[in-house]
């Protein structure tokens, strides 16, 4: 397995959190407003913000529903490829990396023994490189 694959998930999880943002701001702008003396009377020419937004609402959870399905395929995919590595160490760093999406210095934090970033980093690269 690349890097780049391993670290899909991380990059999975983070298009999950932009749409979701998206939807809230969509969500917000369906959400009603009081109409003013002056806006009520040209209201005749105003579209429907509901109406509008709702179509891309729906189009937008069922979005996330399905890259939330693929996460959960590329998690068992990671946790399995993971479980194979013989060594605990190194399957320590990688869940925290790829599984949980942690810094490199969080995961030498995590595993301790006096890491470091750049160890841990390259204890993957080297894992990666015989693999």
């Amino acid at each position: 397995m690349t890097r780049k694959e391993l670290s899909q998930l991380y990059w999975l999880n983070r298009e999950i959190e932009m749409d979701q943002r998206r939807l809230r701001d969509l969500e917000a702008k369906t959400l009603p407003r009081t109409q003013t003396a002056t806006s009520a009377t040209r209201s005749s020419g105003m579209t429907d913000r509901v109406g509008n937004c709702a179509v891309e609402i729906a189009d937008l959870r069922d979005i996330i529903a399905t890259k939330r399905q693929k996460c959960l395929q590329e998690r068992i995919r990671l946790e399995r490829y993971i479980a194979g590595i013989k060594d605990s160490f190194l399957r320590q760093i990688f869940t925290y990396r790829f599984v949980h999406g942690m810094s490199w210095r969080q995961v030498a934090d995590h595993v301790g023994g006096r890491n470091t970033a750049d160890s841990v980093r390259k204890a993957v690269r080297r894992f990666l490189a015989e693999n």
